[in-house]
């Protein structure tokens, strides 16, 4: 048991929710803060207290794994807090908005927010790539940490709601062929997607293109599993001077997205398996016509110099190919929308990024409306949420994507006066 110190934060007032909604939303990118009762009874005892569990560090939680402590950071949990509370300070769970780490809490707070559906990535116990247990000293701890956390996910936070929340897992990267049981265990009971590193040789693993993943892969193939790369799970970028401070890496959090989706483009996994579907959460498509056009154009300049050099498929050229596997996620964007055909309209979804700083939460109803107010309803309609239903094969029912049938069920409408 932990005793923390009282400490002093401010949570706003209670969202009100519109009774009419301005557009039907899943969202593609959001999180979860791992809570701390999320590896009780999954970790073999043979490990004693070598998994992860919480600790107090100076009156403040934190996980502990093996010799590593990790607090949970501010930025990444801010939903409900005024902006000028927002740091990078380590946080206790109490300082938490209740939707960070409890599913009932969650699915009351999409529905404040109009949200049907919501893929959420890990935090800070397992990366946003899922990285964190093949880092551990004990291999055996780390894959049984990933098999617990994926447990977790599908039992206490898809399970009580299938409907409203897309399944989703963390790799074991380790091993290809155990990472691929993984997967196919994950699959059968209905789990979409696969948390992924960005660029995994920047997290001293093997590089994309090494042959060490592609059981995992071909795995993901087979069972329509998406592989999810989060903007930032390999680390943060080195191109740049040390002392600019953090907003720079967050301004180039679309440099992150062309880095990555250009690494597994020309890794050849796309090449290898046709059929495997990437999508980039939190980098935006800004990035994604001058890449089209790039592609396009080095096809017929640099390109043929050295015949594509390292590019092996003789029947796709790289440009299809992005068009062809790749998905991209976004918050805004406003000049993107401008060039959604030139990007695919069918590849573009929307994320809510709940309960980072940069999340539309509770705002996301408005801020849709602002932003799509141009887009013809059948195309909005698409990037909200039809494309994300595709991609995750998540049914969603007709009378309640009509609005005929409210699925904000957790609402008390005879409060609400607006």
């Amino acid at each position: 048991m932990t005793t923390t110190t009282e400490r002093s934060v401010t949570f706003l007032p209670e969202p009100i929710p519109e009774k009419k909604l301005n557009h039907f939303v899943i969202s593609t990118d959001d999180h979860l803060i791992e809570p701390a009762d999320m590896f009780n009874g999954r970790i073999p005892a043979k490990f004693g207290d070598r998994g992860p569990r919480i600790i107090d560090v100076n009156g403040v939680e934190a996980w502990k794994i093996e010799d590593q402590v990790l607090h949970n950071m501010g930025l990444n949990a801010v939903a409900g807090r005024p902006p000028e509370e927002w740091d990078d300070e380590p946080t206790n769970f109490q300082e938490l908005r209740k939707g960070c780490f409890d599913i009932e809490a969650r699915i009351h707070d999409m529905d404040l927010n109009g949200v049907y559906a919501s893929l959420c990535f890990p935090s800070r116990v397992a990366g946003f790539g899922g990285a964190r247990f093949a880092d551990l000293e004990d291999p055996e701890l780390g894959l049984a940490c990933a098999k617990a956390w994926n447990d977790w996910y599908y039992e206490e936070w898809m399970s009580p709601y299938p409907d409203r929340i897309i399944g989703l897992q963390v790799p074991w990267l380790l091993d290809g062929k155990i990472g691929a049981e993984e997967i196919y265990r994950n699959a059968a009971r209905g789990v979409r997607a696969l948390s992924f590193p960005e660029v995994p040789s920047k997290l001293g693993l093997p590089s994309l293109a090494s042959g060490h993943y592609d059981e995992i892969f071909k795995a993901c193939e087979e069972t329509n599993t998406v592989i999810s790369l989060h903007t930032g799970s390999s680390g943060m970028l080195n191109d740049v001077d040390k002392d600019l401070g953090r907003d720079v890496f967050v301004a180039l959090f679309p440099a992150y997205a062309l880095l990555s989706g250009m690494s597994w483009l020309y890794s050849g996994v796309p090449s290898k398996f046709p059929n495997l579907r990437i999508s980039l959460a939190e980098g935006g498509i800004g990035w994604v016509p001058m890449i089209f056009d790039r592609l396009k154009y080095i096809e017929s300049h640099a390109g043929m110099a050295s015949t594509f050099d390292g590019w092996r498929d003789k029947q796709y050229s790289p440009t299809e190919v992005f068009a062809r596997n790749f998905y991209f996620c976004t918050f805004d964007d406003p000049s993107g929308f401008l060039l959604r055909d030139r990007i695919g309209l069918d590849k573009i979804t929307i994320e809510v990024d709940y309960p980072h700083a940069d999340g539309s939460w509770p705002h996301t109803q408005p801020f849709l409306k602002e932003l799509l107010k141009d887009i013809p309803r059948d195309e909005a309609e698409k990037i909200t949420w039809r494309n994300a239903a595709k991609l995750f094969s998540h049914e969603v029912p007709e009378d309640i994507a009509s609005g005929e049938r409210d699925f904000r069920t957790t609402i008390d409408w005879s409060t609400v006066t607006s």
